[in-house]
């Protein structure tokens, strides 16, 4: 077995061959500390489809009837605490939504339900909006722009940026 005290000095040169491009992130599970405070924002706010509840204890959500993109769960984390800043950790789940519209459409629902946004940007590749769950844990809704319309570098690399992202435009997207 390896020592895994030396794998922060493997050179990305050296590494095997790339992580089969078919991988995907299948689901992301977090520790909530009120399972009823947690579905009301992940189904009631942002309209998850709730797949399977274990009681007062865990449960499955999903977009599209998958059979899970969030697990909540309060196994060790009941009536905890949110995560202190400046800890290791989670720092944010990423939400992709398929359209402009449709991610007009979940700043719709967070502004009805009076949920603040730490913050909204323009990546170039995609538009994304930053919040909250209850329990702390930071989320991002975001929808990529056509890989036709990435900026690019004079040389052909991607150029990420980070600027402000005009909400008004955005909510004046028509519903989907």
């Amino acid at each position: 077995m390896a020592d895994v005290s030396t794998l922060t000095r493997i050179e990305p040169a050296l590494t095997p061959a790339p992580i089969d491009p078919g991988v995907r992130i299948g689901h992301v599970h977090l520790k909530v500390a009120d399972l009823d405070r947690a579905l009301a924002f992940w189904c009631g706010v942002l309209g998850f489809e709730l797949i399977q509840r274990y009681g007062h204890q865990a449960a499955f959500v999903s977009a599209g009837g998958y059979h899970h993109h969030i697990g909540l769960n309060t196994w060790e984390s009941r009536g905890g605490p949110p995560p202190a800043r400046g800890t290791t950790g989670l720092y944010h789940v990423a939400i992709l939504y398929p359209s402009r519209a449709a991610l007009a459409d979940a700043l719709r629902r967070l502004v009805r339900a009076g949920v603040a946004l730490d913050g909204a940007s323009d990546h170039g590749v995609s538009e994304a909006l930053y919040l909250r769950d209850p329990d702390g844990n930071g989320v991002e809704l975001y929808r990529d722009r056509a890989e036709a319309d990435w900026p690019r570098t004079p040389d052909g690399r991607l150029a990420m940026v980070t600027g402000p992202l005009d909400l008004d435009d955005l909510l004046g997207e028509p519903a989907p």
